[in-house]
């Protein structure tokens, strides 16, 4: 936000005098009724189109200036006047929806359509394409639409506005705009930092951390738009490793020896993040993981394998609803009996342990606790779903919908505090390999059948 106000006063301080003039005085941040009548006022104008282009992008910066000077409450009364007094004009749309149930002929028909698509295209959609001519406009509008999605779930009215704008980035941000870019320990301070301040999955402790991840035998790739040259959109960091890795701790570990990537048989992705969270909803990482396997087969010729360490994000709190029924339908009599005597309890064993905090540092109990706790969560990965036949957990669902398999379930692979939390400390491969990717993903997406390898069917079982 600093970085846009400082780019649009530099672009106001070239303006005609009398369009800074129309500026006026600041606007109080909590933008009460008299200011609000002056930010319909710059509405307006930023519509009415008069003058020329450098006259219409000093508009559009004085108005995009007013909505980063408010605080949250006035920001939000600023979206809601876009969103209710600039949406489209219903007797408009009626009247163009009379005229053309009315048409005859091709012709007249074909100009009732038009009308009605006029009709129909709200102004505010129209005010919104002005900040993309202004420097850093383009990522105004999406940290715009970051707040919007906070704020839309229960409004219909902004949910149209967010929709509006949703519909827009889609267009601009459309997978053959984007540049994918390896980021290296030489890349910009500015690229690096974003990295640390993004990185959803893993947190990046630091500098040292973060030249541990960019070593020689990692790779790191991002998207990137010409519009924001600095901002990824999405990166995805790699490991080339010997096999497959099971433990994230051992694969981050800075004091692990260096590996040799020219040596290396596996990639293996284990984090990919979405970096900006006003794009939310359009869809990058399937392209992304394509063209960085692309990029690495044509790298490492001795690459036969492309993996991911994934965390399971929905696994405990689905652990909790099906334990909170009766837990004598989630577990054998063997592994019952265990568990008890575990804890110490005849009931709720299995939640009384993984209550615990340091269960995971107990081997006794932790080998109690491995195939009960692997079993279920091979049964919530591949049989839980969701009403459109979808596997339940996110990142699942993610990776199979790009024709990956499910391929290791891998035990104690995350003893971070999150991993502890959300997954019980396991983790997963899913295996992209090229060949069955086709196959894979109709057989998910078309027939909601879950790929995965023996082993995975087989702890079902177990």
């Amino acid at each position: 936000m600093r970085n846009l106000r400082s780019a649009w006063n530099e672009l106001a301080d070239t303006l005609v005098d009398t369009v800074r003039a129309a500026q006026g005085e600041a606007i109080d941040p909590a933008l009460p009724d008299a200011a609000a009548e002056r930010v319909r006022a710059q509405m307006r104008e930023c519509l009415a189109g008069t003058g020329g282009e450098v006259s219409a992008r000093a508009r559009a910066a004085a108005l995009g200036r007013t909505y980063l000077s408010l605080d949250p409450g006035g920001r939000e009364r600023f979206l809601r006047i876009l969103a209710v007094e600039f949406d489209c004009d219903r007797a408009a749309v009626d009247a163009a929806v009379v005229q053309l149930n009315a048409a005859t002929g091709p012709e007249e028909r074909r100009g009732a359509e038009a009308r009605l698509r006029r009709a129909l295209e709200a102004p505010r959609r129209r005010l919104l394409t002005q900040f993309n001519a202004l420097p850093e406009g383009v990522k105004f509008l999406v940290d715009m639409r970051a707040e919007l999605l906070e704020l839309s779930a229960d409004d219909p009215s902004l949910a149209a506005l967010e929709s509006d704008l949703k519909g827009l980035l889609a267009a601009w941000f459309d997978i053959g705009f984007l540049e994918l870019k390896r980021i290296g320990w030489d890349s910009s301070a500015a690229v690096l930092e974003k990295l640390i301040e993004y990185e959803a999955v893993h947190e990046i402790r630091g500098w040292d951390d973060l030249r541990n991840r960019l070593d020689s035998d990692r790779r790191c790739f991002a998207f990137f738009h010409p519009r924001m040259p600095n901002e990824p959109l999405i990166f995805v960091e790699v490991a080339l490793t010997d096999g497959l890795a099971g433990n994230i701790q051992a694969l981050l570990d800075p004091h692990a020896p260096l590996g040799d990537p020219r040596k290396a048989n596996t990639a293996i992705f284990y984090s990919i993040s979405n970096a900006q969270k006003g794009l939310g909803g359009i869809s990058f990482g399937g392209f992304l993981i394509k063209r960085v396997v692309d990029e690495l087969a044509s790298e490492f010729d001795r690459l036969t394998n492309f993996a991911t360490l994934s965390p399971i994000p929905g696994f405990r709190q689905w652990l909790t609803r099906q334990w909170s029924v009766d837990e004598t339908q989630i577990l054998n009599a063997a592994d019952r009996r265990a568990l008890a005597d575990a804890a110490g309890v005849e009931s709720g064993a299995l939640a009384a342990l993984l209550a615990r905090e340091d269960w995971h540092r107990d081997p006794a109990l932790s080998e109690v606790l491995r195939r009960p706790v692997m079993r279920l969560c091979a049964r919530y990965l591949m049989q839980d779903k969701r009403d459109d036949g979808r596997a339940s957990d996110p990142v699942a669902n993610f990776h199979l919908s790009n024709g990956a398999r499910m391929e290791q379930l891998n035990w104690l692979a995350d003893t971070a505090r999150k991993g502890i939390a959300q997954s019980a400390g396991l983790m997963i491969n899913y295996l992209y390999r090229v060949e069955d990717i086709p196959r894979n993903h109709e057989a998910y997406v078309g027939n909601g059948e879950i790929p995965a390898s023996a082993a995975m069917r087989a702890l079902i079982k177990s």
